[in-house]
């Protein structure tokens, strides 16, 4: 007879997985968001939370994809617009 324990139901890959869901979206927001604000900012941390939710195998790949392209982006725009002002910081 082998003795086992009571199964509760709770598994710690649904909870890993829920992480990871909830960075890809955090990274396409705070992505969006930062095409408007906070560029600098933003678009790094939305880089890395896309990053971290692919290396946790998130179901939302699509999001954690359009999350490091938004981040992208941001630092993108925000190269350009000191280009075109001759600064180091801009503002709408």
């Amino acid at each position: 007879m082998q003795l086992t324990a009571p199964a509760t139901g709770r598994s710690t890959a649904p909870a890993r997985n829920r992480d990871a869901d909830g960075m890809a979206v955090a990274s396409f927001i705070l992505g969006l968001l930062g095409l408007l604000v906070l560029n600098i900012f933003l678009g790094p941390v939305a880089i890395a939370l896309a990053a971290v939710s692919l290396w946790r195998g998130t179901s939302r790949r699509g999001r954690a994809y359009l999350g490091l392209t938004l981040g992208v982006a941001d630092l993108a725009v925000l190269l350009i617009a000191m280009q075109i002002s001759n600064t180091v910081s801009w503002s709408l």
